[in-house]
């Protein structure tokens, strides 16, 4: 999983959630910025859980506040995974 993947899956996600067009969902915005509320932000993270194949920890959104600091940490993450 790299970053740009797991960028481009988040903003098509958000943008479907919003009803926008992706190229409308900046990866620099801030998440509560977005105008997800919270029943639409659990579902999102319950379907990119699946997506990923592990769990993100309860604060991971907490430390990264945006698609591309998220997407940096998920290809991270996955990248440990896979080398474990």
């Amino acid at each position: 999983m790299t970053a740009v993947e797991a960028q481009q899956w988040l903003v098509e996600k958000i943008a479907h959630r919003l009803g926008v067009a992706p190229g409308e969902v900046s990866p620099e915005v801030f998440f509560d910025e977005l105008d997800l509320d919270s029943t639409e932000a659990l579902i999102l993270a319950g379907e990119m859980e699946s997506w990923l194949g592990f769990e993100l920890g309860t604060t991971t959104l907490w430390y990264h506040p945006t698609i591309k600091d998220l997407a940096a940490h998920i290809a991270e993450e996955s990248s440990q995974r896979a080398s474990a």
